[in-house]
């Protein structure tokens, strides 16, 4: 979460640096599949044919695992989770990131339950329905600081921190926000799985109730493994702008049951199919990303900003997106750009206030840079998506929005 800042060249997602140690490795790669974090052919020429800078020797280290010990390269790589492989190249006296001129694969990338895995929920339909009942209600905390809104997690209780844990470092590295729907279902972005037919399950897990990424409150916390990864299976780059930027997470159920309602931990609630909010409408948006672009570390508490809603037909204009808005998106941002999403708040909730209830219209996908003028933060439309959940998660009552006051 951020507000005003320092502006540099770059477009980016809101997702943040995760430390891959090992790579599938094809040299002769003339393609890329997903967001190209396993690319790793020998391209070294940028979409404008300049030519890459080789890799440091520190960041081939830290974020190339196989290539450490290929020596001294140039080519095109996706360490930072953006939209498709890049390098570094020369304008002038200045390095700035380029995206690479390499095509991406044609067949898309296949996604669904794992064998042997069952869909539906694993507890039981009362809990669930107690559940709905009092999604998207909340107790209000927060406490103002220097250069934004720390809140706490009882202000935001279906916020979910995932995480990654790495086999060879036994690291858990936070990889992305999302959203309790249910019990045993988190909403969030496609792009935070970018090669999801290698995204294994049981190297994530979702702690709900969390305050602070580098704090553990065993009074409000819970914490889950990840039982299954579903992603949208039209999920695709192709256009640079993560189209049907959406993912669920089924948590594996402890003794029978997933999350229990607390202060600090309750489902949002959904709103019907194609439900819209009118431009200007006010929501909120919260994660544990970095407060500043230029920072290279997250913010380590949960933060929360107010974003107003932008017509669809201004985030299209040339002067905002122009065409890489879909209709499966929707921009928001404050007039005066002064508070944003940034790196690190993927997948996490914009939610909105109807009849003293917060519904979940929107996850946090991308957009350039954090809080610069004309470049309002882009989340995924989630009522284009009610069927979808419903088909992957068996909740047809969640998926209805059911509890959105009929007129």
């Amino acid at each position: 979460m951020k507000d005003n800042e320092g502006q540099h060249n770059q477009s980016v997602n809101r997702s943040i640096w995760l430390v891959i140690f090992y790579f599938p490795s094809d040299t002769a790669a003339a393609c890329y599949t997903g967001t190209g974090m396993y690319y790793r052919g020998k391209v070294s020429q940028s979409e404008s044919g300049r030519r890459c800078v080789g890799w440091d020797l520190d960041t081939r280290k830290r974020l190339m695992g196989s290539d450490v010990y290929s020596g001294r390269h140039n080519y095109c790589r996706n360490l930072e989770y953006k939209r498709r492989p890049w390098c570094y190249v020369m304008k002038g006296v200045e390095q700035v990131q380029e995206y690479c001129d390499i095509p991406r694969c044609g067949v898309p990338v296949e996604t669904g339950p794992l064998d042997d895995l069952p869909t539906e929920p694993t507890v039981p339909d009362t809990a669930s329905s107690l559940t709905e009942s009092t999604c998207g209600q909340r107790t209000r905390k927060q406490m103002k600081i220097v250069g934004g809104t720390v809140a706490a997690v009882e202000s935001h209780p279906w916020m979910a921190a995932i995480f990654w844990r790495s086999r060879q470092s036994k690291e858990n590295v936070f990889r992305c926000g999302g959203s309790l729907i249910s019990p045993c279902w988190v909403l969030s972005a496609a792009h935070c799985f970018p090669d999801s037919s290698q995204t294994k399950a049981c190297s994530l897990f979702v702690t709900l109730g969390k305050s602070a990424i580098n704090e553990t409150d065993d009074t409000k916390e819970q914490t889950f493994q990840v039982e299954e990864v579903i992603v949208h299976a039209e999920f695709e780059n192709s256009e640079g702008n993560f189209n049907n930027d959406i993912a669920l997470l089924k948590l594996k159920a402890v003794d029978g049951r997933c999350a229990v309602e607390s202060s600090s931990v309750r489902t949002v609630c959904l709103p019907p199919a194609r439900q819209a909010l009118g431009a200007g409408s006010s929501c909120e948006i919260a994660g544990y990303g970095r407060q500043n672009e230029g920072l290279w570390y997250n913010s380590q508490y949960l933060r929360e900003a107010t974003v107003n809603i932008l017509a669809h037909d201004v985030c299209s204009d040339k002067a905002y997106y122009g065409n890489l808005i879909t209709e499966n998106m929707f921009c928001a941002g404050r007039p005066d750009w002064s508070q944003d999403a940034c790196k690190g708040d993927s997948g996490g909730p914009m939610v909105c206030e109807v009849d003293n209830r917060m519904f979940l219209f929107g996850i946090v996908s991308w957009g350039e840079g954090c809080s610069r003028a004309l470049r309002p933060g882009v989340y995924t439309a989630v009522t284009n998506y009610n069927k979808w959940i419903e088909e992957k998660t068996g909740l047809s009552s969640v998926a209805s929005g059911s509890m959105y006051p009929q007129k």
